[in-house]
């Protein structure tokens, strides 16, 4: 299991102030990746502690796993993204509107098999083909279903559902930003074209197709150093 998390650097005071991080950017990665580490053990522990870990049925079991999970490095990434903002949320949206995979990657399937299409990253990120069972390949998509109580997106912080509206605006008034004004459709009436065509008398050009140019076939030279085309 990983998840995804988009944190703003900065944050908006008690004061109604917006204040900026201390650092260059929000705090190391291995403290993260520690500080992430411990709370989620910590929080498994109590589960097991409170029975709320009823899958768990071997004495000692608890301990031997979670104190394997703290003896591993976990990883978590975490790096600005001001400069690449769409792409970023292209990247999550599909995570977020999508389900184990697309349709454009399966090929082919019948009664028994299904044939996928899929990149190996181990292999200089080549497009290889995969044929699973029918069962197989069910029990992989069930797998990217979430249990039941489970969200696929939450909204933290200011984001919040119960808080959004008021923080949103004190967050503007904070950086001196008005809200965008809904942009209004205006009509070819409203102001003159910028440009007509010459045959139609139309004020809107549309594209219809493309030529390419083709390079013409140069004879000699005049005594003015220009050339005729042959």
């Amino acid at each position: 299991m990983y998840l995804h998390r988009l944190v703003p650097g900065d944050a908006l005071g008690d004061d109604g102030r917006w204040h900026g991080a201390p650092s260059h950017y929000l705090f190391p990665v291995r403290a993260l990746s520690r500080h992430f580490r411990g709370h989620l053990v910590s929080a498994l522990r109590r589960a097991a502690n409170t029975g709320e870990l009823p899958r768990v049925t071997r004495p000692g079991d608890v301990d031997v796993q979670l104190n394997a999970l703290m003896a591993t490095e976990w990883v978590v990434y975490s790096k600005d993204c001001l400069e690449h903002t769409q792409a970023v949320v292209r990247y999550l949206a599909r995570y977020t509107r999508q389900i184990a995979i697309s349709n454009a990657r399966i090929l082919a399937m019948d009664d028994h098999q299904v044939t996928l299409r899929y990149k190996d990253y181990l292999d200089r990120d080549r497009h290889k083909r995969l044929v699973l069972d029918g069962e197989e390949f069910v029990r992989r998509f069930l797998l990217h279903v979430l249990p039941k109580g489970l969200m696929r997106v939450r909204h933290y912080g200011f984001l919040a559902n119960r808080c959004r509206r008021r923080r949103l605006a004190q967050i503007r008034q904070a950086l001196m930003v008005a809200e965008a004004a809904p942009e209004t459709v205006s009509t070819v009436s409203d102001k003159a074209p910028a440009y007509t065509c010459p045959h139609c008398r139309r004020p809107t050009l549309r594209v219809t197709g493309a030529r390419t140019p083709q390079r013409p076939t140069l004879g000699p030279s005049n005594h003015r150093g220009q050339r005729y085309r042959a």
